[in-house]
């Protein structure tokens, strides 16, 4: 990823301006023998400390709906691939025993993840929760080198003044927070928004694309882009304007513009198609966040997530980083689709390898689909009822 340049006198005028800104295990109580007769009372012993929360509660793969079904090969080989990245030195074990185990067939891949972890619901104290599953795709798209009326949407690289900056430095507190912007002067103030991007002209795109295509590849993340001479270029994330993501379905919703079961990527994507302009424009800016790309040759694998390793189509999930590691193994059970032409369930085991703007909470993952046309149909209509379950480690 390129790293932006900025002034020399912003670090010192971004840490005024920001500090400104900023202003057990329980224990068995000891036993205790009393002699016969007693002289005198014995004092009770000390209490035990209480746990810091409910333990999560431990269930029995039998109990999963849709284990015995499961096809378990796929499942280990997708946690062969990206439990590497594990930092938790349990699972980076268990990573080793599943990377040496050799020929295991289906059967094997069962016993061998039923004898390595233990099962543990997500959110609700320990309980489990409900949540939200969704799913995203690595889009296809044509592009242009050279603007026209349809390809009139520019694909724009990260900016030169575009400042990332850890807060960490400036206040423990802050330690793995971030904020974006860029220094005006000797102030350092939050990067423009979608509009007042778009509003001014780039003399240097790396392409032309649809702008509802632009659009989506943005939320996507990534994507392959497809020229007139046939060449492959592909779209890889270099940052954002640090503008959180919003949605545009529910409000496309009660403007009336979509029907309630409706409001699929699909759908979307085609309203915006047929009003491109003025109105498709003022849709596509109630979300404030922008995202910037860099394009690098199209070597024709699927594209890497966050964790920095290929997603394997049907097996990863985007997760919020901060209730889950990368690496981690998850079973996904979601039912009661909300969205018209979805498939009922998706009850599998995955990997935790990226995240993404929208995907916030405890209860709450992202499957990646694959890449294309008919992936993209299928994660567009993704807005399922989710319990997520942790395959943990057994000691």
């Amino acid at each position: 990823m390129n790293r932006p340049s900025y002034s020399s006198l912003a670090p010192l005028a971004l840490a005024a301006l920001l500090l400104s800104a900023c202003a057990s295990t329980p224990v068995e109580p000891p036993t205790v023998s009393t002699p016969a007769p007693a002289p005198s009372p014995v004092p009770p012993p000390a209490a035990a400390p209480v746990p810091q929360g409910p333990a999560p509660i431990a269930l029995s793969f039998a109990s999963l709906t849709g284990w015995a079904e499961e096809d378990h090969l796929a499942a280990l080989n997708a946690f062969r691939v990206g439990c590497g990245v594990a930092k938790d030195p349990a699972l980076a074990r268990v990573c080793g025993l599943a990377k040496a185990a050799k020929a295991v067939t289906g059967p094997g891949a069962r016993s061998f993840i039923e004898a390595n972890f233990r099962l543990e619901p997500v959110g609700g104290d320990g309980a489990g929760a409900d949540g939200l599953l969704t799913a995203y795709f690595a889009p296809q798209y044509e592009a242009r080198m050279s603007r026209n009326a349809e390809f009139s949407a520019p694909l724009r690289g990260l900016p030169a003044d575009l400042v990332v900056l850890d807060l960490g430095p400036f206040e423990p507190a802050l330690i793995g927070k971030k904020i974006t912007g860029h220094v005006e002067g000797s102030t350092f103030v939050p990067y423009p928004d979608r509009a007042e991007i778009e509003a001014v002209p780039t003399d240097k795109p790396l392409a032309w694309m649809r702008p509802e295509e632009l659009f989506f590849l943005q939320i996507q993340g990534s994507g392959v882009l497809v020229l007139p001479d046939g060449r492959r270029v592909r779209a890889v994330f270099a940052g954002t304007n640090g503008k959180p993501f919003v949605g545009v379905a529910i409000a496309m919703r009660d403007k009336g513009l979509l029907p309630d079961n409706n409001t699929s990527a699909e759908s979307i994507r085609t309203w915006l198609a047929e009003h491109r302009g003025p109105e498709a424009d003022a849709i596509m800016r109630l979300n404030p966040r922008y995202v910037f790309f860099r394009t690098v040759p199209d070597d024709g694998n699927e594209p890497a997530g966050a964790a920095g390793v290929a997603l394997p189509p049907g097996r990863a999930i985007a997760v919020d980083p901060s209730h889950h590691a990368y690496g981690g193994f998850y079973w996904l059970d979601a039912a009661a689709p909300k969205l018209a032409g979805a498939f009922p369930t998706y009850r599998r085991a995955v990997t935790a390898l990226d995240t993404g703007g929208a995907i916030k909470g405890e209860v709450r993952a992202d499957l990646y689909i694959g890449s294309g046309a008919a992936a993209g149909v299928e994660a567009g209509r993704v807005r399922h009822t989710l319990r997520l379950y942790r395959l943990t480690p057994n000691p």
